[in-house]
């Protein structure tokens, strides 16, 4: 396949282990399987409705990426939250399914996005308030705190439990920032932090990743290239080394 086709498709090459991905799916899988356990417990019974499918949507996130902006604990719980208000207060007006439906995602994601908390799986929150069936809709805006807020709840605080147990995956995405690298001597000149909110309003598009992880990532790779430059010097012809 051509390197053309698959950045049209949007495939790129992910360098994880095997170990980092059996670990994301063995996080999701237990992070679903705590969500029902404690649903059932405090709302009673086992139905598998008081489990919203949104969380399955969360738990790819917080597992697969827990370090993105979209995976962090505002973006997760004021998401599920601003998008379950949204979607209720829909349902309870607008009483056609297919202008709900459309209303409370498009306007669950205009919310998140002014509250700065964009969570993708909200508009499957939002939806699921005026799709839901009568046992959903007959909850009303008790459907916000039970069961939305409350799986939230329990997936995010599995989350920090499990990521936990791996250092360089800790959650949320603060507790896992390590030392800065040590810049070495010359080189291009550091990108100041003016620089990177300046490039990011110019994109004016919302980037799935922290303002710490790229001022890390350049961190890293100038220090990578500054290495790399100084190893090939000191192994020239003629080189005060040689």
């Amino acid at each position: 396949m051509s390197r053309r086709l698959l950045a049209l498709l949007g495939i790129e090459s992910k360098q994880t282990t095997h170990h980092e991905k059996l670990i994301s799916g063995l996080g999701a899988g237990l992070a679903i399987l705590s969500v029902y356990w404690v649903s059932a417990q405090v709302i009673g019974g086992s139905e598998g409705i008081w489990v919203v499918g949104s969380m399955g949507a969360s738990a790819v996130l917080l597992y697969a990426a827990p370090h993105g902006a979209l995976s962090q604990p505002w973006a997760v719980f004021g998401g599920h939250g601003v998008a379950a208000v949204t979607g209720v207060s829909v349902a309870l007006w607008v009483p056609d399914p297919a202008w709900a439906a459309a209303l409370a995602v498009g306007l669950a994601v205009t919310a998140m996005y002014y509250l700065n908390c964009i969570h993708p799986p909200g508009g499957a929150t939002a939806l699921a308030a005026v799709l839901g069936g009568p046992e959903i809709q007959a909850l009303g805006y008790a459907y916000v705190w039970t069961p939305v807020l409350l799986n939230a709840l329990v997936i995010l605080a599995f989350a920090v439990f499990f990521n936990a147990f791996f250092p360089w995956r800790r959650y949320p995405a603060t507790l896992s920032r390590r030392p800065e690298p040590k810049p070495l001597a010359a080189g291009p000149a550091a990108i100041a932090h003016e620089d990177f909110v300046y490039a990011l309003s110019e994109v004016d598009s919302f980037i799935d990743v922290t303002e710490d992880d790229l001022l890390r990532i350049y961190q890293l790779a100038t220090a990578n290239h500054r290495r790399t430059a100084r190893q090939q010097d000191a192994a020239a012809p003629g080189s005060p080394r040689q």
